[in-house]
């Protein structure tokens, strides 16, 4: 390239400069190969400092994004979710297969980063090692100001203007800069240099064995190895944290023990990387679990030869609660059998025992050992064991129903399961919770005495979702919302809203009566004896809760109601039914019938007592909450649903009603029953299953019937459809004018549900089913069937003629051939009459179930049709 071309080149970019427009590095490079008067005379010819052309050769480049550590899949995410919970659901179930405990460490890679920010905010050490992909920043002042920006090249080399390549690769970052100070001082004069690093480049590690996230990644060459862990995604709960091992070229060159970081907050076993190492995580080695009275109870990894006093170190200590004397130990013995051992932590040959792989250790809590503690348990705010002092009492515990209890918490009622301290046996105590805590020091605040349990129950009322009811009581419904439900939303406030609403509902289920007395009850059953009858008893009936409950020691009726939360509005006040066990003379057991004055006992004037496995039947009253209603439309004075009386009659609830309309029609009164209607639509699912069997007849007999199979498979797929099209009416005949004039007819018993309509006078006559035009015909007088067949275009080539019938008004079937009382097909007609033509059902290969099934379609579907004509 000639001067003039290579002049007329730069002067095109120089403009672009000035525009801060982003030139090649191409061309920069042929313009600082130009001398330096000509640089310089170019430059002030376009008002660019020279600097940016001469030491931005690093800063025209263009800067090079983050690199993504891994590819991301393409996954959705909610797959990503789903990912997500099924690693916690694994997690849970390794902690439920240790008792709860879960490995300690772990969680400090909780949430693995997509993306990788280099780390470049930190001073770069002076062991620091120089590689391609650094840049220096070389700042020049003294005679010549210049800010230079030098990049190392592939071959380890920066290209220093007026100096050449200068070699760097290897050298330590203090050494690389007394090297540039030198050649500083003697290239120019009175110019001084600073010299410092500016981007760092990228180096690629691997991170194998049991990291989250295995595979090879592009860290920054100022990473350390928990630098690239947190980019792995953290190591897996089969992986080491005490044996993470730093290789390169093959060779171990050291390992990181993460409890140093973790418990002592030591990282001076953080080894920088370089280009090309192995962070290497093996498999988790032995591990021991602690808990009880320690501030971290875990799963610990331990090495070859830790005391049980070092392991309680790694929990963090005892805590003043813990009993150290009394210490168990859990192990394998060597013939694979569970064993326990007690060690005494406050003698050195207890601390100095030796913890072996898959121990569990347990430190005791004073409370335990002396019993001196009260327990609670269920609805209650602060749940679990509370020091025990003479004098406490209910009070002491729960001081304020609001914040003591749970929102769905029963304030109520409460109950103490107490344990005899000589004989073992348990009894239970109901408790007036609201006025021992309103009123302290009453009677109804009882005192409490060593180990007690305080139980809290769920009040299903507060709860806002359904419940349902069972043979035990009131039960939270089993149908929770389907967890992929929950997955699914994808608002984040919405699934917090829904995963809060599934806690609410698994809490209450749990501290419902039934669940806290179930194992009371099965404790009292299990201590029964001859001389020790069973304690409990079983309520049934409008109460709230029923169920099977521990028998109150005072043996009242009114108590027993009382702990199955009171009667509802539906019990009967005059009696109750006691069903009580005894053996008679001759050792057999037998059954007592005692009947209970239920007012009396509410009142506390009732001497019966109830005994061991007593059952109480409250009973309803009856009809209690029933209504029963009819509903009244059309041409009726007062149409509306009326309540009706048990008994009561349709006249007379049309009486009271007002009667009829003058423009009402009542020989064509619609009276369907829901009962009929139920009756109906089980004859139409049996004969849509049979027809659909015979249809499956018809098609398997081929040409049977001439070669017309097809066209009659069709006609009998439409009889099909006609079936599984019908709706069930539900109508009742009725001859409604003489059910006004009351000359004797039928009494109409009227039952819940039904529906009487009552149209308005009709005006035609319609004919239906296979005619040419199904319509409706305005009525004549003296016209017959056959005059209004002939006005719809008489019959189809498929229409049995001998069976065409009439559906009156009234909603009763006559047949024109075979009643004397139409005199045959020359009948006169009425208005509000409809004309049915049925299909020939004997073309279809004779079968009789078709006819039923026609009859059944026709006397329903079309029927229907003809109710909506009138």
């Amino acid at each position: 390239m000639n001067l003039k071309k290579l002049l007329f080149t730069v002067s095109l970019l120089l403009p672009l400069v000035a525009n801060a427009q982003s030139i090649t590095p191409a061309q920069i490079e042929q313009f600082k190969s130009l001398p330096k008067a000509q640089q310089e005379a170019l430059a002030k010819q376009y008002g660019v400092d020279l600097s940016q052309l001469t030491g931005s050769s690093s800063q025209s480049r263009p800067q090079q994004p983050l690199q993504e550590v891994v590819e991301p899949l393409e996954e959705s995410e909610q797959e990503a979710r789903q990912a997500a919970e099924e690693q916690a659901r694994k997690d849970e179930e390794f902690a439920k297969k240790n008792n709860g405990l879960e490995p300690f460490g772990y969680e400090l890679f909780a949430g693995s980063p997509t993306t990788f920010a280099p780390v470049t905010e930190i001073p770069v050490p002076a062991e620091y090692t120089m590689g391609p992909g650094d840049v220096l920043k070389v700042q020049l002042w003294g005679n010549q100001n210049q800010q230079l920006e030098l990049p190392v090249s592939r071959d380890g080399t920066i290209d220093f203007p007026e100096r050449g390549p200068v070699s760097v690769a290897g050298l330590t970052f203090q050494q690389t800069r007394d090297h540039i100070t030198q050649l500083v001082s003697e290239q120019y004069i009175g110019v001084k240099a600073a010299v410092s690093l500016g981007e760092l480049r990228s180096i690629r590690v691997f991170v194998l064995g049991e990291a989250r996230t295995p595979g090879s990644y592009s860290v920054s060459s100022l990473s350390t190895i928990i630098n690239a862990l947190y980019v792995s995604g953290g190591i897996k709960q089969t992986g080491s944290l005490r044996n993470v091992q730093h290789k390169r070229n093959g060779k171990l060159i050291g390992t990181l023990d993460l409890y140093d970081l973790l418990l002592k907050g030591d990282t001076s076993g953080d080894a920088r990387l370089q280009a090309g190492d192995v962070i290497f995580v093996p498999a988790v080695g032995s591990r021991a679990g602690i808990d009880g009275e320690v501030y971290r109870p875990a799963l610990y990894e331990i090495e070859k030869g830790t005391s049980l006093q070092e392991l309680v170190d790694l929990a963090g200590g005892l805590t003043p609660q813990a009993y150290p004397q009394i210490t168990k130990i859990e192990r394998t013995n060597e013939d694979f059998l569970r064993i326990i051992a007690e060690a005494d932590l406050t003698q050195s040959s207890g601390k100095q025992a030796q913890v072996r792989s898959g121990d569990r250790i347990s430190v005791a809590s004073i409370a335990d050992v002396t019993g001196q503690y009260v327990e609670v348990k269920g609805a209650a705010t602060r749940t679990g064991k509370f020091a025990w002092v003479p004098g406490m009492r209910v009070s002491s515990i729960i001081r304020n129903l609001d914040a003591d209890l749970l929102d769905f918490g029963d304030t109520n009622y409460a109950a103490i399961v107490r344990t005899d301290p000589e004989t073992k046996r348990i009894s239970v105590v109901n408790l007036q919770l609201r006025t021992a805590v309103t009123v302290p020091g009453s009677s109804a605040d009882l005192m409490l005495q060593e180990k007690d349990q305080l139980l809290f129950f769920t009040d299903t009322g507060k709860v806002p979702f359904e419940l349902e009811g069972s043979e035990d009581g009131l039960q939270v419904q089993k149908q929770k919302r389907p967890q992929r439900e929950i997955q699914a939303s994808e608002n984040p406030d919405e699934r917090e809203r829904l995963k809060a609403q599934e806690e609410l509902k698994n809490n209450a289920e749990q501290f419902t009566r039934t669940a806290l007395f179930e194992p009371v009850i099965k404790r009292l059953k299990a201590q029964a004896g001859p001389y020790s009858p069973q304690q409990t008893m079983r309520i049934s009936g409008p109460v709230r809760y029923p169920g099977e409950y521990p028998l109150p020691t005072t043996g009242t009726v009114k108590n027993a109601i009382f702990v199955a939360g009171g009667l509802t509005d539906s019990a009967s006040m005059y009696s109750a039914e006691l069903a009580r066990r005894y053996t008679d003379d001759n050792g057999v057991e037998q059954t007592q019938i005692i009947q209970v004055d239920l007012a009396a006992a509410m009142l506390g004037k009732s001497d019966v007592r109830l005994k061991s496995r007593d059952r109480l039947l409250i009973k309803s009253v009856p009809s209690f909450g029933t209504n029963r209603t009819i509903t009244l439309e059309g041409e009726v004075r007062y149409p509306g649903q009326y309540t009706f009386r048990e008994g009561e009659t349709l006249s007379q609830v049309l009486e009271r009603a007002g009667g009829l309309t003058d423009n009402a029609f009542p020989r064509g009164a619609v009276f369907t029953r829901e009962k009929l209607r139920q009756l109906e639509a089980q004859r139409l699912r049996e004969a849509e299953e049979r027809l659909q069997g015979d249809l499956l007849g018809v098609q398997l007999e081929g040409d049977s019937f001439g070669g017309q199979n097809a066209q009659r498979v069709d006609e009998v797929k439409g009889l099909l459809e006609d079936v599984q099209s019908s709706r069930p009416v539900g109508r009742m005949v009725i001859d409604l004018p003489q059910v006004l004039a009351d000359t004797g007819y039928q009494p109409i018993r009227l039952q819940d549900g039904d529906t009487l309509s009552v149209p308005t006078i009709p005006q035609a006559v319609s004919v239906f089913g296979e005619v040419q035009f199904p319509t409706s015909h305005l009525h004549s007088a003296g016209l017959t069937v056959d005059d209004y067949l002939e006005r719809s275009g008489g019959p189809t080539r498929q229409a049995d003629q001998d069976r065409v019938y009439v559906v009156k008004a009234d909603g009763s079937v006559m047949l024109p051939e075979k009643s004397a009382w139409f005199g045959g097909r020359s009948q006169q007609l009425q208005p509000g009459d409809t004309v049915i033509v049925p299909i020939d059902v004997d073309r279809l290969n004779q079968l009789e179930l078709w006819s039923n099934v026609s009859q059944i379609v026709y006397q329903m579907a079309l029927g229907a049709a003809a109710v909506g004509n009138l």
